[in-house]
């Protein structure tokens, strides 16, 4: 499934706020997807961890047709590699943009960021058009 699936994001949130103050709470954004080779073996299937740039070059790469899921709001593709299947989730402006109306929605005091050194320019695009950044 989506790494952060806004459906279940959203479960966490709605419960987080009767519990802590929403000026208190961050909510955290991946920055990141998986690579699952299939069939998934509980535990014994381990995903790569890849960055949202290579999973579209991954995609690209292999031929395979990015799709968006509407209710996890994540996009996913599948491929074929040495002869073995893989399922790939990963973020795009679309699920970041999701994420960000969470953060308006119940006017959490911010976000922070896993993998905050893989580069993807049109998250910090989408963050800058959508709210006022104050740097400290």
């Amino acid at each position: 499934m989506a790494v952060a699936p806004i459906n279940k994001v959203r479960q966490v949130v709605e419960y987080a706020v009767t519990q802590i103050p929403r000026d208190k709470i961050d909510l955290g954004i991946p920055n990141y997807g998986y690579d699952w080779p299939l069939p998934y073996i509980q535990g014994e299937t381990a995903a790569t961890t890849i960055g949202n740039i290579e999973a579209v070059e991954i995609a690209a790469a292999n031929g395979a047709q990015i799709q968006f899921d509407e209710t996890a709001q994540s996009p996913y593709f599948n491929y074929r590699a040495d002869g073995v299947w893989h399922e790939v989730w990963f973020e795009d402006v679309r699920s970041m943009d999701a994420k960000f109306s969470l953060l308006e929605e119940f006017g959490l005091r911010g976000a922070g960021y896993w993998q905050i050194m893989r580069l993807f320019l049109a998250n910090w695009v989408l963050l800058e058009d959508r709210f006022n950044i104050i740097k400290r």
